[in-house]
């Protein structure tokens, strides 16, 4: 079997905590744009009846369909725009810091 590992990229991400839920003024501009979207792909969106979400009441439209959001999750916005969570656990594994925009 032939193995494989991911191309270094560069990648967004933000992680969302009750805190920054609370008070988006540390949000991203990519985010913010994606909370002024229409529920769908690429937007984020408050779950208004629960029906998905658990304790945090937000969700996020990605190319794989809607997708709860949990605190500590990490928001990423990928190489074509694309956004979707990552948990914490799996964010640590896969990507490092590679500094901050200016």
């Amino acid at each position: 079997m032939v193995k494989f590992r991911k191309k270094p990229i560069v990648i967004e991400a933000f992680q969302l905590t009750r805190e920054t839920r609370l008070d988006n003024s540390e949000w991203p501009k990519w985010m913010h744009e994606a909370w002024q979207k229409d529920a769908g792909e690429n937007s984020i969106w408050v779950d208004r009846d629960k029906s998905l979400s658990n304790d945090c009441d937000l969700v996020c439209g990605t190319l794989e369909g809607v997708h709860i959001i949990t605190y500590d999750d990490f928001i990423i916005q990928g190489v074509h725009g694309e956004i979707y969570p990552c948990k914490p656990d799996i964010f640590e594994k896969t990507y490092e810091a590679v500094g901050e925009e200016n």
